[in-house]
């Protein structure tokens, strides 16, 4: 359950450590889960759904770094706008192809895999030992944005570029190239968290599916201050809570109103407790070369 979230994290990490604030993650979560199910439906490969995905995802992203770098536009409205169109292509394109706004038709999906060693070891073997190639993708994915951010000239850059882009700039660094490279990968990673829904999880695309988990992917990165194996914990949290609630409504203890909400009180709770001691890597203002 917290494989979307954490894939979504990631890329919003890698935008606000730019400088940008990326609210369309979810938008692009969502599309992505759409880009896949269509790719799927039409070609019958998974895989070249998932391609489909995080290209999709990129796009959004390009398209919110063109908006916010190249013509200084406000980062909220610009996420938002994609929130908003996500929600209306998907729901348009859905009745083009399948005839029906809420969901389309089943479509090949991404087989489970199974770890050699691992799956016969007690209890870490039913944790770990069997999924879809997205979740150990996630796990890989993680480790591979630590190592970049931290690790590397490029993450180095990319920092720089987030924390003082005019030194960053003096140094020879260029600002808007780094914009554009890190709002394109955090709508990858984001459709990448979109297609696990779709293709790895349902098998199908239904209006609004990604439920707010790209908001709730915000709230996990603020909570892991902004770095990836933070923004992986705190996803897990999240996961947590999204997997209790739905054995809660399994058992029947309590209204499935309540029960339904409770993702999203956590979310709230931890953002209410969390975002005061948290310190952003950026002020988020748009770069202006003098």
């Amino acid at each position: 359950m917290a494989t979307p979230i954490v894939l979504a994290s990631l890329g919003g990490v890698f935008s606000e450590r730019a400088g940008i604030t990326n609210i369309g993650l979810e938008g692009m979560m969502l599309t992505g889960a759409f880009a896949g199910v269509a790719t799927s439906f039409f070609t019958g490969n998974p895989w070249l759904g998932v391609l489909a995905a995080v290209f999709t995802g990129g796009l959004l992203g390009l398209l919110h770094a063109i908006l916010t770098v190249k013509f200084i536009g406000n980062q909220i409205v610009s996420g938002v706008s994609i929130n908003i169109f996500a929600m209306g292509f998907t729901a348009f394109m859905s009745q083009v192809f399948w005839g029906s706004r809420g969901a389309s038709e089943s479509v090949q999906g991404l087989k489970e895999i199974s770890l050699p060693i691992i799956k016969d070891v007690p209890i870490l073997g039913q944790i770990i030992g069997t999924h879809t190639p997205l979740v150990y993708m996630m796990l890989i994915l993680t480790v591979v944005a630590q190592f970049v951010l931290f690790k590397t000239p490029f993450g180095l850059r990319l920092r720089a570029v987030g924390e003082y882009p005019a030194a960053a700039d003096s140094a020879g660094i260029n600002v808007f190239k780094t914009k554009y490279v890190s709002v394109m990968l955090s709508g990858m990673l984001a459709g990448l968290g979109g297609s696990f829904l779709s293709l790895g999880h349902l098998n199908l695309f239904a209006w609004g599916m990604t439920g707010g988990r790209g908001f709730i992917a915000m709230a996990a990165m603020i909570f892991g201050k902004w770095i990836p194996f933070g923004a992986f914990w705190a996803s897990l949290f999240f996961g947590f809570s999204d997997a209790l609630q739905m054995r809660l409504q399994s058992l029947g203890l309590l209204p499935p109103q309540i029960i339904l909400s409770i993702p999203y009180l956590l979310t709230v709770a931890v953002l209410a407790g969390a975002v005061g001691r948290a310190t952003p890597p950026s002020d988020y203002k748009p770069y202006v070369k003098e």
